[in-house]
């Protein structure tokens, strides 16, 4: 049961500036700022002018508040002056700087529709408060003759609902925009047959209920328009940084605002906005009557008849709205436009039920039709302020959401395919991703073109598709559709290539021996490997014995390996679409000592940490020789090198094949100083002659390497 308090003060002061103050509002002690469930609560105080001076009057307690305005007689009256306040914190217990009141709100269209309705200024939500100053100030500055009577400040506690007291343990969550509910139950008054269908799909809206209406504020039937031409945007002014958990509560204080009597409340018939979002998106029913019917609103002076009224929770002068907000905008107001099929990008005539300006200049005269946009700004047909200067500037892109196509469609990325040049290349399955400047919420679904065909279809909501493609060449494309069914233009086509035929390895990865210092652990090899792919070969790895990666010309890479030991090179090709091929081959570098070798001739046997083995043979013999036979496809001789070594010849297979001089400006041990390879694994005999170079005959010998 809703509980009713109200309070006069009479000692109130009034300057010869025309200034009328009510000084501080305290909080009682009964607990309503605790989290029990409470009823909504309106004050109403009396704002009078003294004969001389401005005086300030002790501190009068009453209830605890978070939204006011003020109020004056006389419902068609403006207030011609400026209205501000200052508030205390509950929580802080500091005053707020002066802040204005918008006064420049809407008359009453019919007065006489409800007794005592009185003209207010607009809301404002000024969070839990125990303390209000006020000063109003005619707009000459030099006298309150021009002021209305009976000037009021109307302070309003929200209350908590039962569901609010029920959830009080944790913190309050926001309505989600994203989260559609049961179908909006009807409000108390609303008619039993269903509003026209709309071209678009109805976005979840909380409902009165929902929010805490207490109807008994609203006893008068609902009426009704024939059907809806426009939509006005507004705001309620005020401030935004109100959160989200708190949006149902700034709709109570506002709907108790206006429909309180007097001397607490406004004494109209109800909300004057038949939808209000929030910043978070949240859109809340406004005007009892049903959300699916032309309810005749109170939002927009002289155009109620054929419009509807939509305001944003907040003020939007300096700021403009979140995209959650016109979001929401732009889907109740494309659902009411198209539930009368008018485009909400279109221009409408409407009707003039009053002789005025707009805030622009222009004049209106009653019962003359002027063109508007179907989605209008409050200031198009009354002369205020509203929505804020910045809010105003969005209304183009509401228009474009709310009407279509899809704005800004791009493809953002492709996975699962390779870009080279302008071609993506892919073994078949890939995900497109993109993005819009459009909200999901107001696209229908994005089709997936493959060669112009769709292959997938996805919600509106999605931001990505997969398919697979069939081998070869193709042009892949995004198309999206408006929840109003205009089809916005595939994006640019993008060649993708699906290609599921793996690299070959033309020449299998091998290993031969180069020249180099030679480790027991390290022998200086050359791996050498040529790939090829019927599309485009993209890179080689070697996976091991160790890891590196080459492009797709390379064919060789010098490396080292251990001897005595057997070791997998294996190499992995990859084509540009992904598609692998592994070779994964073993070799065996194995070291001959001298001693292995057939001897003939002079040979002398050396020690030496330098040398592999420790040991080593030198000979300054002419025709002196060493030959090893060996099974393997890779050969190289090693020796010890310094400024006085002389020349050998090399004989591969009884066949002299070489001249090779040992002599260095350094010494050097083991040396692979020539080296032999063949395509294929097969018997060899290496044989090394003395020379017996003039002045510097001796060459030693550190032995021989081959591969199996």
């Amino acid at each position: 049961m809703k509980r009713r308090a109200w309070l006069t003060l009479g000692a109130v002061v009034l300057g010869g500036g025309g200034i009328a103050t009510y000084a501080v509002a305290s909080p009682s002690t009964d607990g309503a700022g605790g989290p029990a469930e409470r009823p909504v609560k309106v004050y109403g105080l009396a704002l009078k002018a003294p004969e001389t001076g401005e005086r300030e009057l002790p501190r009068t307690e009453t209830k605890q508040f978070s939204l006011l305005g003020i109020s004056w007689t006389g419902a068609t009256k403006r207030l011609d002056g400026k209205a501000q306040v200052r508030t205390r914190s509950v929580d802080t217990g500091a005053w707020t700087s002066w802040r204005d009141l918008e006064t420049d709100a809407d008359p009453v269209e019919d007065p006489d529709e409800r007794a005592g309705a009185r003209g207010a200024s607009e809301p404002l939500w000024v969070g839990p408060s125990d303390g209000v100053e006020v000063q109003v100030v005619h707009e000459d500055g030099t006298t309150s003759a021009g002021l209305p009577s009976g000037l009021r400040v109307n302070l309003v506690d929200p209350g908590v609902t039962a569901a609010e007291a029920s959830d009080a343990a944790t913190e309050p969550a926001a309505y989600a925009e994203d989260v559609t509910p049961s179908p909006t139950a009807p409000s108390p008054t609303a008619t039993t047959s269903p509003g026209p269908a709309s071209t678009v799909p109805e976005p979840p809206i909380v409902s009165r209920a929902d929010w805490g209406a207490d109807e008994s504020l609203s006893p008068d039937p609902s009426e009704y328009n024939t059907d809806v031409k426009a939509v006005f945007v507004h705001h309620t002014a005020g401030s935004n940084d109100y959160t989200c958990a708190e949006s149902a509560s700034i709709v109570r204080a506002i709907y108790a605002y206006h429909t309180a009597p007097a001397p607490g409340g406004n004494g109209w018939n109800d909300l004057g906005y038949n939808f209000l979002v929030d910043k978070c998106g949240t859109i809340f029913e406004g005007r009892k009557g049903g959300v699916d019917q032309p309810v005749l609103g109170a939002h927009t002076y002289g155009w109620n008849r054929e419009s509807a009224g939509i305001a944003v929770i907040g003020e939007y002068t300096a700021a403009g709205a979140s995209n959650a907000a016109l979001t929401s905008v732009a889907r109740i107001a494309a659902w009411k436009l198209g539930q009368y099929g008018v485009d909400p990008a279109s221009t409408v005539q409407l009707k003039a039920g009053a002789t005025q300006k707009n805030l622009a200049g222009t004049s209106f005269t009653s019962g003359t039709s002027y063109p508007f946009n179907a989605i209008s700004a409050h200031r198009d047909g009354y002369a205020t302020e509203c929505p804020g200067n910045s809010l105003y500037g969005q209304l183009p892109t509401i228009r474009a959401w709310a009407a279509g196509p899809v704005q800004g469609l791009k493809v953002t990325s492709l996975t699962g395919a390779t870009l080279s040049g302008s071609t993506y290349w892919t073994k078949g399955a890939i995900t497109v991703k993109w993005s819009t400047t459009t909200p999901g919420s107001l696209i229908s679904k994005f089709e997936l073109l493959v060669d112009g065909n769709v292959v997938t279809t996805v919600p509106g909501t999605a931001a990505s598709a997969n398919t697979t493609l069939a081998a070869g060449s193709h042009k892949v494309a995004v198309r999206a559709v408006h929840q109003s069914g205009r089809t916005t233009p595939a994006t640019t086509a993008l060649t993708v290539v699906a290609d599921t035929t793996a690299p070959v390895f033309a020449t299998t990865p091998k290993i031969t021996l180069r020249t180099g210092t030679v480790e027991t652990a390290a022998v200086p090899v050359t791996l050498g490997w040529k790939a090829t792919d019927a599309q485009a070969l993209k890179q080689v790895n070697l996976v091991s014995p160790t890891t590196a990666t080459f492009g797709p010309t390379i064919t060789s890479s010098n490396r080292t390996a251990k001897s005595g030991a057997a070791s997998t090179w294996s190499m992995t090709a990859y084509d540009i679409a992904g598609n692998t091929r592994t070779s994964s081959p073993a070799f065996t570098p194995v070291i001959l000592q001298e001693t292995s070798a057939t001897k003939s001739g002079t040979w002398t046997s050396r020690s030496s940490s330098s040398y592999l083995g420790g040991k080593s043979y030198s000979s300054g013999s002419k025709n002196a020789s060493l030959t090893w036979t060996f099974t393997g496809r890779s050969a190289a001789w090693v020796v010890s090198r310094a400024s006085t070594s002389g020349q050998a010849y090399v004989y591969v297979d009884g066949t002299k094949v070489a001249t090779v001089d040992l002599k260095s400006s350094t010494t050097k041990y083991r040396q692979a100083i020539w080296t032999k390879s063949w395509s294929s694994s097969a018997q060899h005999k290496i044989k090394i002659v003395v020379v017996g170079t003039s002045g510097r005959p001796t060459i030693t010998t550190d032995g021989l390497v081959y591969v199996k």
